[in-house]
């Protein structure tokens, strides 16, 4: 097991250098999912802050084209869910979606490397992975199959058990309250298999909130999943080139580390490192890169754990795309372990690029 080990920087975004080699850089961000804002937050920071760090980045939501300047400069400073970018209607002939931005954009082919600040939908379950990689375009992140099996919390959750990895129990589509509550017991998690940022996610205390719960998570024509509540301590161990960064308690305002906690700030209380003992913590990392590996993500992924009253670890889930907004966990571990902003997203440009380039697909 290792811990990553980097220079020390200034603070989130601050300019660096010029580096000698600037980067061509693609940041794909937006898209159609219901995560649209919090990846069009991500993928403004990134651009942020790669053009501080001297590389040249051209910003592109993936359900429209090429972003004009004044519209990034008013979702960095509107914040997340603040700043309405809506997606234009499947009949606008100036609206360019998916394999048409990846084919008609030329930011896209002149690129030395796309990164990808999408969140949820195409954008995470290996769809926009599998266009580049027909296009040949070098990407940072997970390929197309590592990012199907993250973005499923059902065969996530098979292929930990099958390894041995603890997972609370779950039940996959749509059952009556009374069949959960005796299958899984009471509270239990009741959320869209596919989904991510808490997006439909609720905690259902009787057979009744669990058939309204029901409603909610397949709201959106989306397969529902059931999980059996843990109670105890949440932590997330974010995963950067193999090496592990450090572990990150999180202790939200409300019962659930929802929406609001995860890009409301103040709503959690997120400590890094984790004031916990180095035998739990060095477990949490040991099992972060070992879900990381079985899972066959690359370049990097943050892996999130509860920990019981009696002192189990359990692995909730696998983010193959984890966020980077101001709020978000992965740069507030790379923070602590001395890795400022703008220099993690030049990392993980400079993984993309060079996996692109021993693939050959320049």
């Amino acid at each position: 097991m290792r811990s990553v080990v980097a220079d020390r920087g200034a603070g989130r975004g601050a300019a660096k250098a010029q580096p000698r080699n600037p980067l061509r850089v693609a940041v794909l961000m937006g898209g159609s999912s219901e995560e649209r804002n919090v990846s069009l937050a991500s993928g403004c920071e990134v651009a942020a802050a790669l053009r501080a760090a001297g590389h040249r980045v051209t910003s592109i939501d993936s359900a429209v084209g090429a972003m004009p300047p004044a519209l990034e400069r008013k979702i960095l400073d509107s914040g997340i869910g603040r700043a309405e970018v809506p997606v234009p209607s499947a009949g606008d002939p100036n609206t360019l979606r998916d394999a048409a931005v990846i084919a008609s954009e030329p930011a896209l082919a002149d690129a030395d490397v796309i990164f990808l600040a999408l969140h949820g939908g195409a954008g995470e379950d290996g769809t926009i992975q599998t266009l580049l990689e027909v296009a040949g375009v070098p990407y940072a992140g997970s390929g197309p199959v590592a990012c199907a099996l993250a973005m499923s919390k059902d065969l996530t959750k098979r292929l930990l058990r099958d390894e041995g990895i603890a997972t609370p129990g779950w039940i996959l589509g749509s059952a009556p309250g009374s069949v959960v509550a005796n299958r899984l017991g009471l509270p239990v998690i009741v959320k869209p298999v596919s989904g991510g940022s808490s997006v439909r996610l609720t905690l259902a205390r009787s057979a009744r909130e669990v058939d309204a719960a029901t409603e909610v998570a397949g709201g959106a024509g989306d397969t529902v999943m059931y999980e059996a509540y843990v109670e105890g301590r949440e932590f997330t161990v974010g995963v950067l080139d193999g090496e592990t960064l450090p572990v990150v308690e999180i202790e939200p305002v409300n019962e659930l580390f929802d929406f609001d906690c995860k890009y409301e700030t103040g709503m959690a209380v997120e400590t890094v490192p984790a004031r916990i003992p180095e035998e739990l913590a060095g477990g949490l990392k040991s099992a972060a890169l070992k879900v990381h590996r079985l899972l066959g993500l690359k370049h990097y992924s943050r892996v999130d754990f509860m920990v019981d009253r009696q002192g189990k670890t359990w692995c909730l889930e696998a983010n193959a795309l984890p966020g980077l907004t101001g709020n978000s966990l992965l740069p507030k571990a790379a923070g602590a372990a001395g890795l400022e902003f703008s220099r993690l997203c030049e990392r993980i440009c400079v993984l993309g690029r060079d996996t692109g380039a021993r693939r050959g697909t320049w």
